[in-house]
Formats: structure tokens, sequence, C-alpha cells
């Protein structure tokens, strides 16, 4: 039995498959070691992995992770799947490859990731070879659910939300006072997370001028500062994996379509097309 994971900023999905190729779904809180230690990461899956999951039945965990940069990130989260799993081998790797293995498979091509953070690369049907730096949340990210999350709160906090949505805001998210607010970015764990909370706004209210608009700039900024940056970006098509997406892809196939690329896949979640290439070996 094996254990599956595309492991978020915000949620990690699962699949536990056997030997027969039944699959039991699954999903957790996500765990990126920018934001979390060994310690917080293995407490969290004791709490939250289910009680019926046979753990000394797991010969390996292919763990898919945000925040997954380096070796030592990758321990980090290694180190919490030992715990959690002694019989089994912890193979932890960048969600980017998730994607790529997801939208791609063994073909070679562009993949992206656009959820609470942002990713992208060309791939050659076996390995990332080609990378832009997001940057995180602090410097770039552009068109993701921190980025959106941080127009609507800085707009939100200089009384600039237009149409009437800045009561619907304050109504909506309760979020306290100014000070409450920077406490809350600056002070407490996982401010990405915090940050992409708020891009479901933006697609509650699509219909309002303003949201459309912030979406819009957000994905031409993405093509503009990441996208454009490949080599020979326009003879690939554009694949994409995550909610925000998911959720905008009118929007994101206008823009991709007007920086010459042709729009191949999108999809919310990597899982299932992850488990499919971990069946086919």
């Amino acid at each position: 039995m094996i254990l599956i994971a595309d492991g978020g900023s915000t949620k990690c999905n699962w699949c536990q498959l056997d030997d027969a190729h039944q699959r039991v779904y699954f999903n957790t809180e996500g765990y990126n070691p920018d934001f979390m230690n060994t310690e917080a990461i293995a407490a969290s899956l004791a709490q939250n992995l289910p009680a019926t999951l046979p753990r000394e039945q797991v010969s390996d965990v292919y763990f898919y992770g945000a925040g997954v940069s380096s070796a030592s990130k990758a321990e980090i989260i290694a180190a919490a799947l030992r715990q959690q799993f002694p019989q089994a081998k912890a193979h932890v790797t960048e969600d980017l490859l998730a994607a790529a293995r997801a939208l791609l498979g063994r073909q070679a091509g562009f993949a992206a990731i656009l959820g609470t953070g942002t990713n992208s690369c060309l791939y050659d049907g076996a390995k990332i070879t080609y990378n832009v730096d997001s940057l995180g949340y602090f410097l770039g990210d552009e068109g993701s659910g921190s980025f959106f999350g941080k127009r609507l709160l800085r707009d939100y906090l200089r009384g600039l939300l237009p149409d009437g949505l800045q009561d619907v805001f304050r109504e909506t998210y309760s979020l306290g006072s100014r000070n409450d607010i920077l406490d809350r970015l600056y002070n407490q764990p996982l401010p990405n997370r915090f940050l992409a909370s708020f891009a479901k706004f933006a697609y509650d209210h699509n219909n309002v001028g303003y949201c459309r608009t912030i979406v819009l700039e957000g994905f031409e900024a993405f093509f503009q500062n990441l996208v454009r940056h490949y080599p020979r970006f326009q003879e690939y098509s554009f694949n994409c994996v995550g909610s925000v997406g998911y959720n905008f892809r009118d929007v994101l196939t206008q823009v991709a379509r007007s920086y010459g690329m042709e729009v191949g896949k999108i999809i919310r979640s990597p899982i299932d097309d992850l488990v499919k290439y971990h069946e086919e070996g």
C-alpha cells in the first residue's frame, strides 16, 4: 500500500492506494515547511489522519509539497511522515513536480500552479528543467490567492473598495481593527493562508467590475513577470492546476491567449491524475 499526497499551503489532498488499485481519498490541512516545523506537522498528522488508515501497511509515502525548495525543507516533512509511518519510505518533493506530472504525464510541456501561491515550470516528461522563481507572497506570487487577497485587504484598509464592497467585505470577514489585522499578518502563523482566504471574495462578487479587474490584472502580472520569461513560451500550451486558476479559468484563458499561448488543461486538483501517474509506474 502506498500514500500519495498533494500538499498545498492551505489543504493537503491524499490518496491511499492498495495493491488491488483500490483508492481511498481524504484531506488534511496543508503543510508548508516555510511556516511549520516537523513537530507541528507531526502533531497535525496524528490528529487529522483517518483512524481507519492502516499505517503499518504503508510501504511508501509520495508527498508533493508547497515550500519544498531544498533537501532541508523536504526533511522537515519527511521526518514528520516517518513518525506516523515507521515502516514506510518517505519521498518528499516539490508540489510543482506534482503539477507537471498531473498535467502532462510523461510528455514535455509547460505547467503552472495558481492556488494559495504561484509556481510554474518547463518539464521534459521526467523532471523540471526550467523555473522562473515566483519569489513567494512577500515579493511575488502574482495571480495567486495570496496576491488577490493582499490587494483586497490593502484596499479595504485604505477605504478604497468601490461599488459598496467596503461594508460587504467588513461584514463578511469581521476582521477587527487595523492593528488586529496587522498582528495576524506579522505575528501569527501562516500569513499566506490568511491572505489567500480573501480570494473567495473576488469569486463571490465576480459580477462587480472591481473584482473582475483585479483578477484580470493579477493574471496579467503573472504572465508579464513570470510566463513570458520562459524560453519560447509561446510554443507550449498553457496548463495549470489550482483552485484560483480553475475558478477564474475564463479570465485566465483570455489572458493566456492574449500572450499567444493556447490553453491545454486547467484543473482544480492534481490528485486524480497524480494517482494515475503512479499507477502506471
